[in-house]
């Protein structure tokens, strides 16, 4: 039996097409390519991305392969990768937090000349409040990528949908000291608002595509990275990984992961995959193991909390 699987699905730059697409019963993408794709859905994506990265980046010459292999990978995913069955949140836009559900019950279908023309058919069924949301599936379904897979909220959103105004209020389940988890929890959020008064930011960018940060939670075969940078010459790409508690030497099998899709899939012949893991604390046995890793490095970071007399 098959696994339902949940995702969420942008409908168009900030929703666009959020409320023609409720009309339709439908969900769909772009990516600028103009092509019937009904006999070019293969079950492996990175057939579909070596084909069409190419019809991408002639459509968009200025783009880098980074971006061609987001926009491809999502597309497939669209059209392909997600399953008849599968529930789909799609937010309304307008500022409203508020985000349609629907089960997907169609195959790919082609509507040349029109928004979003690679379209699958869904039955919308209901709307969910972000506020109803845990914190953590707020952030995961709050990113501003077309296509983020949910999965891992698969019994949060199950609660959400059969019992409407419901209010989750669970962090995370795996958090073992609630006083870091708090200080930690925006970790992420606070490194890439402040990146360019950090030492990274002298020598490095997070990936941006007009305007929007493409290398915050950037998609691998593996799972999310977290951040993914270039060098300000362009000659390396840094793959940083934020561990948010206990850290683990697991976490360099982790990240060489990333760095292997990045080389394989997204570099230029000519660019260099390096690694960073940040984590609150220093850990012997992480050090161990990278020190045979030498294209890995390892930074801590720590948390300053000051009051001052006014």
């Amino acid at each position: 039996m098959m696994t339902k699987r949940y995702y969420k699905v942008m409908l168009g730059r900030g929703s666009a097409f959020a409320e023609e697409a409720k009309a339709g019963e439908y969900i769909g993408a772009g990516f600028d390519i103009q092509t019937d794709l009904t006999r070019k859905l293969s079950d492996d994506w990175r057939v579909f991305n070596k084909e069409f990265i190419p019809v991408w980046l002639k459509a968009n010459p200025d783009k880098t392969k980074i971006g061609a292999g987001l926009a491809c990978g999502q597309l497939w995913t669209v059209t392909k990768g997600i399953q008849i069955g599968d529930i789909v949140l799609s937010p309304t836009g307008r500022g409203s937090g508020t985000y349609m559900v629907g089960e997907v019950i169609g195959d790919y279908e082609y509507h040349p000349g029109q928004n979003l023309p690679h379209r699958r058919k869904v039955r919308w069924f209901s709307e969910l409040d972000r506020k109803a949301m845990s914190v953590p599936l707020q952030n995961s379904s709050g990113g501003i990528t077309t296509v983020i897979n949910l999965d891992k909220y698969a019994k949060e959103l199950e609660l959400l949908i059969e019992n409407p105004g419901v209010q989750i209020t669970a962090t995370d389940e795996n958090v073992e000291d609630a006083t870091v988890f708090a200080l930690e929890k925006h970790l992420e959020d606070f490194l890439v608002h402040n990146w360019a008064h950090t030492e990274l930011g002298k020598t490095y960018d997070i990936y941006e595509q007009e305007g929007d940060l493409i290398g915050r939670q950037y998609p691998s075969d593996t799972g999310p990275i977290d951040i993914l940078a270039v060098s300000k010459d362009r000659k390396e790409i840094l793959v940083v990984e934020l561990k948010r508690g206990r850290i683990s030497d697991v976490v360099v099998g982790q990240i060489q992961r990333y760095m292997g899709y990045v080389k394989d899939e997204l570099a230029e012949k000519d660019q260099v995959v390096r690694g960073l893991i940040i984590a609150l604390e220093d850990d012997l046995r992480l050090r161990r193991a990278l020190s045979v890793a030498r294209d890995i490095e390892f930074m801590t970071y720590e948390v300053r909390f000051k009051l001052n007399k006014v």
